[in-house]
């Protein structure tokens, strides 16, 4: 048991070296998209929700 759980680490460092990571540019451009698209989604999904509502208003 104890040798799979050094086993399983060993596997996790190896592999760990192999992952690319993004530089702070690649970091900071990515958030920026991130919250952006967060923003749109969110103006979206308050502007169908107030036709939605102005919709039941009508109807009710």
């Amino acid at each position: 048991m104890k040798e799979k759980i050094v086993n399983f680490f060993n596997d996790v460092v190896k592999e760990m070296k192999k992952v690319t990571w993004p530089t702070k540019d690649e970091l900071k451009e990515s958030t920026v998209v991130v919250i952006v698209t967060c923003l749109i989604i969110a103006a979206f999904t308050y502007l169908i929700d107030m036709i939605v509502a102005q919709l039941f208003k009508g109807l009710f």
